[in-house]
Parts: structure tokens; sequence; C-alpha cells
């Protein structure tokens, strides 16, 4: 399959629901509205596709951007390929859904998403807590330095309520993850985010929410999901 024919089959998947649904959560045009689960047909015919990835990804549509995170070759790319996506990442289901997510699977996560954390650019800040967030979730836990995951808790500790919105929102996932994924850590996690307490996010359109890292690591010992990791990052 090549561009035109992707971007005919994703134009064919559209709905004007899931359109009007991503676009009040930032979103804007280009796109067509196609649900992420529409997608896999698809990928079962291009498989992993670098080269069709990138070409799809510079369309600017957001679904084929989508779609070129799912075919994305993770160590195909470089530190300076990911930066590339990230100045296109416009908004968070951009940064935190496709970028972060396919950097997760890659060997050089933890260095980007570390030089992503301190850049002081929100939705790369964003994208940097995201990442570990995945990587939390699906990698062992010999893979992690505890001391640095130790220090990166008090930095969420001390600036989670003056950081930009949405690498709050990220930060609050990430106190979350290290509590209920990486058990060397889980009692210095859930005290970090019950002294957060909850994060208030504002979500556009639709109504501002507040999320409490605390309350949601509490339901996640309630079912037993503490060391909890997924096989693959990616769907």
């Amino acid at each position: 399959m090549n561009l035109e024919t992707v971007m005919q089959e994703l134009e064919a998947l559209g709905k004007e629901r899931t359109k009007k649904m991503y676009m009040s959560n930032g979103a804007h045009e280009p796109l067509f509205g196609v649900a992420t689960g529409a997608m896999k047909p698809i990928f079962k015919r291009t498989g992993i596709n670098q080269p069709l990835a990138e070409q799809l990804y510079a369309t600017g549509n957001y679904d084929a951007m989508y779609f070129a995170g799912i075919i994305a070759d993770p160590n195909g790319m470089t530190e300076a390929d990911y930066d590339r996506w990230m100045d296109g990442a416009y908004f968070y289901m951009l940064s935190d859904f496709v970028v972060a997510v396919t950097l997760a699977e890659a060997d050089i996560a933890q260095q980007v998403a570390d030089k992503w954390i301190a850049s002081g650019e929100e939705l790369r800040m964003s994208a940097g807590w995201s990442c570990y967030c995945w990587l939390l979730g699906s990698r062992p836990d010999h893979e992690f330095d505890r001391d640095k995951l130790a220090g990166m808790l008090d930095l969420v500790r001390q600036n989670i309520h003056t950081s930009p919105e949405r690498t709050q929102y990220s930060m609050n996932n990430f106190l979350y993850s290290v509590a209920v994924s990486y058990v060397p850590l889980h009692d210095k996690a859930a005290e970090a985010a019950r002294e957060a307490g909850p994060v208030e996010v504002d979500r556009g359109k639709l109504k501002t929410k507040h999320i409490h890292a605390y309350a949601n690591i509490q339901k996640a010992i309630d079912k037993g999901q503490l060391g909890f990791k997924r096989r693959h990052v990616r769907c």
C-alpha cells in the first residue's frame, strides 16, 4: 500500500461523530474521524513501514498521523526523528498517544523522554512523562533506576501544581504508574499522590474535571492490580 491508497481508505472509514469528538479534544482540520480500532485491517496489509509512516505523519491529517504511529518502526527512528514528530504534535492526543507511545517501544526512550521533561515546553514535558507511564506499564522493573524514579517522584510532588496544564495531567498519571507498575516505589508514589491531591483539568469544550492519582491507586489496590504490566504498548 502507498500513501494515496491509505489516505483513501482512512477517508472512507471516517465518521462525522468521531470527527466532532476528536475536534472537541483539540484536533483540527484536516482529519476524517476514524476510530482507532477501525485502522487495524489496514495495518494487517501495511505492517511496520517506517517510510510510509513518515509520509503519513507529514500530511498533518490527524488520522494519518495516528496511523503513522501504529506502523512506525520505533527503533528505526533517531532522537532527531522523534523531535521532529513532536514538532508536528499540535495537541495532546498526538504528543501523548502517538509520539510518546511510539517512543516507549524504542531503545532510546528514557534518554529522549528525560530531555523532553526538562524542556519547559508543555506538550514535550507531557509527552516525556507520558512515555514513562507507558514504559513503567510494560517493561520489567530492572530496566529502571530506582533512585532516578524516586527523584522524579520528588520533582512531581514539588512542581505538579505549578506546571502547564497538560503536563500536570501526565505527571498525575506518572504518580499512578509508579505506584501500580513499579512496586519497589509503591509506598513513596502513593504518598506523593496523596500529598499532590486532585488536579483540575480543562478539557476545552468539555466540562472541566478533577483527577486524583491517589484515589485511582487505591482502586487499583482493591482490584489486586499492583505490579501490572501490559504485553504491548501499541495496539
